[in-house]
This record gives C-alpha cells, structure tokens and sequence, in this order.
C-alpha cells in the first residue's frame, strides 16, 4: 500500500492548520513555505479540502483557509477518503480483470479476501484517529496505537523509523 502525494500533502496542510490554530485563517503562501509544497500544489490541495467541506476559505485581508471542524472531529479515515479513497475498493475486481469482461477468479479469490481485510483493519484504526491525535509525539502516538489495538505494527515502525534515523 502507498499514500499517494496528494493524500499526504493534503494531511499535511491540514496538520499546519490544526497545529497553528484551528481557527485562524492560513494564506496558501503561508502554508505552502511552512510545508515545503509548491503554492499551486497547496491552492489545489486547498480547493479538494474546501469542496470536501475540511477547511472553509476566508475572503479579504486576513484572508485564507481555516478548519472546517476543530481538529478532534475530523477523522484521518475522512482525509484520506477525500484525497485519495480508499486501499481497496468492492469494485477493484471489476476493474482489474485482464483481458476477459470478469475476473477470472472472481467465484473464490483469496486475494480479494485479503485485500478487503486489510481494508477493514485500516478502516478500524483510521476512523478512531482524528487529527488531533495526530499532533501528538511519537512516544504518545505508541500509546494511543496500543490503545487502540495496533500496537504491533507500530512497534514495527517505529524500530524502522529510528533505524532510518540512526
């Protein structure tokens, strides 16, 4: 599974505002140095957020993006949706089938099983985690992960951060 750029710039914008207070209002520009990410990158990230009703655009002077929501009721599930749906989709067999109209496989598929679990599991801790959570620690985020019942896999990455790191 890879997190598409759009899906984590987008998260990232939206982290800045959640960390830079939820209710003032962030210009493009502001954002887009803060982030590292082109300005047309961030006016384009900006308007998904806006229409997938995220953040709310601000007219005039001191004019920008703010959060649509405090940061504690928007869910990393609901992010990641907007900007880029979901790993794996009910209808991915329908799309992938080679060169027949059906799947080959489509009567018993391990596969699709597999795929629609690991789904399930993400679906699970992404729709408890908001992005407020987010803007915990490392140390702190392991415990929420635990938690919450994925403590294994974070375990696991974080010995592979910290190796990167090192």
């Amino acid at each position: 599974m890879k997190l598409s750029a759009q899906e984590e710039y987008g998260l990232r914008c939206l982290l800045f505002m959640a960390r830079h207070g939820e209710t003032k209002s962030h210009s493009i520009p502001e954002i887009s140095r803060a982030e590292g990410l082109s300005v047309p990158n961030v006016a384009k990230l900006m308007r998904i957020l806006r229409l997938g009703g995220l953040v709310a655009s601000v007219r005039g002077q001191a004019g920008g993006y703010t959060l649509s929501r405090p940061a504690d009721q928007v869910t990393v599930s609901e992010i990641l949706s907007l900007l880029g749906g979901s790993f794996f989709n009910p209808h991915f067999c329908d799309r992938h089938s080679g060169l027949e109209r059906n799947c080959a496989h489509t009567g018993d598929c391990a596969v699709r099983l597999l795929w629609g679990a690991v789904q399930k599991s993400l679906d699970a801790i992404l729709t408890k985690t908001t992005l407020r959570d987010l803007l915990r620690s490392e140390e702190d985020m392991l415990l929420f992960l635990k938690d919450h019942g994925a403590a294994t896999v974070a375990e696991a990455q974080t010995v592979t951060v910290h190796s990167i790191t090192n």
